[in-house]
């Protein structure tokens, strides 16, 4: 079976509320592809998210269930969604602020019908109250997160040329991570690789072989207490 295929999330979650599961079964149960004829984001005849706004592109579930861990683990009380989609990867955030007692999850949507599902999708949860869903650009609705930040997903639309939004994103909330944080990437774009990789932005990651691929990232020190590489 192909990883990207429909799995159960019963009996393997690490999310015990029967609530929130039956959610994620159902979104999975429900997971739709687009035309195979070159439509996919970012390339073939359309480049217009709205064209694709009943489609989800969400986040593989094992992934979804390394992002509740990690976020329990370290105790994570502000985390950042991006993109928001129509919500799957918010569910686990939003379970993780719960069950540590508190926080919210920021999330980053252009298309306002997708973020519209999402918030459906967190009411029938039980987890509206745990997200700040922000409708529009992420590179100007992610600039001011309100103070430092545990958790990232970089999850965003591919662009035809150009700075990916991947490595456009990373740029702007780097700097409001804590140290000690974590960015989750999906699609592995390399002009974001590139960043997370150079030892002078003071981050070390691993790729995970998660959904053809899943780059985590840790941030162990600001940029300006990096020590130079050495040659």
């Amino acid at each position: 079976m192909h990883q990207d295929s429909t799995p159960s999330t019963r009996g393997s979650s690490p999310i015990r509320d029967n609530r929130i599961r039956s959610v994620i079964e159902r979104m999975n149960a429900s997971r739709n592809s687009p035309p195979r004829a070159g439509s996919r984001p970012g390339s073939g005849s359309t480049r217009n998210p709205e064209d694709f706004a009943d489609i989800g592109f969400s986040i593989h579930p094992d992934q979804g269930d390394l992002i509740y861990l990690l976020c329990r683990g370290m105790g994570a009380h502000r985390v950042v969604d991006f993109a928001t989609s129509v919500g799957m990867s918010t569910l686990y955030f939003a379970a993780a602020m719960r069950d540590n007692g508190g926080g919210h999850v920021i999330g980053a949507e252009l298309v306002p019908a997708k973020v519209d599902t999402a918030r459906r999708n967190l009411e029938e949860a039980g987890l509206a109250e745990y997200a700040d869903i922000r409708v529009g650009d992420a590179r100007e609705t992610l600039r001011d997160l309100g103070g430092p930040v545990d958790f990232e997903l970089i999850d965003g639309w591919p662009l035809p040329d150009g700075p990916s939004l991947a490595r456009q994103v990373i740029e702007i909330v780097a700097p409001q991570l804590r140290v000690g944080g974590y960015v989750m990437n999906d699609n592995a774009e390399p002009d974001f690789l590139d960043y997370i990789r150079d030892p002078a932005n003071g981050f070390i990651s691993v790729t995970l072989p998660i959904k053809r691929g899943t780059e985590l990232a840790l941030k162990i020190a600001e940029p300006a207490l990096v020590e130079p590489r050495k040659t």
